[in-house]
């Protein structure tokens, strides 16, 4: 019994994985072949770069601020205070921007996305638009996926630009250090490679959370008891694969751009 329940949901893992890959494909393919519905696609980046901007500017403002508190009070202790505009600045655009930003998008959009189509799914709205000849992975997907990718990627910057703003403000009003100081050595210490590898993450975390929050969305069944638990599932596995996809691109781009 324990073993045939086993092999039952591995091969659901293994199903759910082919269709999923099936899905995205698709999705990103139908941006290269006619109809194109760009109106779809500007109405979805307002929803998702204006709608979130307020979380993820509030969000990076505050990590900023908690990572110069926490960086000073130990810094001190080596009289290295004096670097903690390098290390805020650091660790918000190599890491915590892009991941933040990514985690705090998937539960606002991952969530609503899977709702919104997976009640066309169960008022048999998606069933209408293929009877009038309309593909629902071109106008409703497609649109969707490449929507967030673009916001993301700005969502980001604006995360890691107040999250610095966050640590200056900290360090001149609570730690009493030179605001100055802390700008050029924010500024001073940052390469690159540094940038680059900031502004890789959001494209495979925008990425993640259209696919995957349309893709439950579509495989909604059950009614409204279904549209809640696709919308569960969309937001903890994009909130997991972010993660886990932000380790393997750390990796990959530590290997390329190695620290000096």
């Amino acid at each position: 019994m324990a073993i045939s329940k086993i092999d039952k949901t591995a091969k659901d893992l293994v199903l759910t994985v082919q269709d999923y890959s099936l899905f995205a494909w698709n999705a990103v393919a139908n941006l290269f072949r006619p109809p194109r519905y760009w109106p779809e696609f500007l109405v979805q980046s307002d929803i998702i770069g204006v709608g979130s901007a307020s979380i993820v500017l509030l969000s990076g403002f505050f990590t900023g601020g908690v990572l110069a508190l926490q960086s000073a009070a130990t810094l001190s202790e080596f009289g290295a205070t004096a670097v903690t505009g390098r290390f805020v600045s650091l660790t918000m655009i190599r890491e915590l921007g892009p991941v933040l930003t990514g985690i705090m998008v998937s539960g606002r959009n991952a969530s609503s996305m899977a709702s919104e189509l997976g009640s066309m799914v169960v008022t048999e709205q998606i069933d209408a638009m293929r009877a009038l000849g309309v593909d629902p992975m071109r106008k409703l997907v497609t649109p969707r996926l490449f929507a967030c990718i673009t916001m993301l990627l700005f969502l980001t910057i604006v995360a890691d630009a107040f999250g610095i703003l966050g640590g200056a403000a900290v360090t001149v009003f609570l730690n009493h250090q030179d605001g100055t100081q802390y700008i050029s050595k924010a500024w001073e210490y940052l390469r690159y490679p540094d940038i680059i590898q900031g502004l890789v993450k959001p494209l495979f975390s925008g990425f993640i959370i259209a696919s995957t929050g349309c893709f439950y969305g579509m495989r909604t069944s059950g009614g409204t008891e279904g549209v809640g638990r696709s919308t569960i599932q969309a937001v903890v596995n994009a909130s997991v694969l972010i993660i886990l996809v932000d380790f393997l691109v750390t990796r990959v781009l530590l290997a390329l751009f190695p620290p000096l």
